[in-house]
């Protein structure tokens, strides 16, 4: 965890980039100087939770708890005010119509929880691509990971494994789209072990979870470098105008 994490750091500082860091808060409490390092260097520190649960597994009550208890974290360790939020594995929908209520009476500002694709295990493809105010909530604004509209579907350009299997300049070109076409920051994201091709290799995962996971390992690094140089980044609650005091 720290070294990818560092080398992410490495290629922002490199490229002048500052970027919103979802971390988890079990991370925080093993790993604190991590997290001051993140906090130190300019990027935005935010709540993915305590413990990577998906959210449409856990109880109103749970969920409440895990938030309040990864941002009291959190903001404990970095120091700042703490008013992003991203559900594991983009777990919030119209499934989980508290969640966002939740969020917003527990100090958060936003969340970028929703990817509007069509996955298996994921996605709500008929959300909208653009920031929005989610149902229930009166302040709290949703973010969503950047798609492009192509025919009748939105194609997923925010990272993940799609940043690793499609070539580089398709991805450039679809967040290029976003910009330009549709007029809107992109949101991009990117997990530190995916800049680790010496990771252990589970066994017997099915051959559709291997390819998810280890394809183009070894090419992400420099991928991410191409990235941060050919467009402006910013933090989220910067780019999205949200960077208002603690509240």
């Amino acid at each position: 965890m720290e070294r990818n994490t560092q080398l992410i750091l490495d290629v922002f500082a490199e490229a002048s980039v500052r970027a919103t860091f979802f971390t988890l808060g079990w991370i925080a409490v093993r790993h604190p100087g991590l997290v001051r390092r993140i906090a130190d260097a300019g990027h935005e520190v935010a709540s993915h939770g305590f413990s990577h649960i998906r959210v449409d597994s856990q109880t109103p009550e749970d969920f409440r708890d895990d938030v309040r208890k990864s941002r009291r974290v959190l903001e404990d360790i970095a120091g700042v005010p703490v008013r992003g939020y991203r559900a594991a594995t983009f777990s919030v929908g119209p499934h989980t119509p508290w969640a966002w209520r939740t969020l917003e009476e527990e100090g958060y500002a936003y969340s970028s929880s929703v990817y509007p694709v069509a996955r298996d295990f994921y996605g709500v493809p008929d959300a909208p691509r653009t920031a929005y105010r989610p149902d229930g909530a009166t302040t709290l604004v949703e973010i969503p990971i950047s798609t492009v509209r192509f025919g009748a579907r939105n194609w997923p350009c925010g990272g993940g494994g799609y940043f690793r299997l499609l070539p580089y300049w398709l991805s450039r070109a679809a967040i290029d789209r976003v910009n330009r076409v549709d007029d809107m920051p992109a949101v991009f994201y990117i997990h530190p072990w995916e800049l680790d091709p010496g990771q252990p290799r589970a066994g017997g995962a099915p051959l559709k979870s291997r390819l998810r996971h280890y394809v183009n390992l070894s090419k992400t690094h420099d991928r991410l470098r191409r990235l941060a140089r050919d467009f402006r980044w910013d933090r989220i609650d910067r780019a999205f105008d949200l960077a208002g005091g603690p509240r």
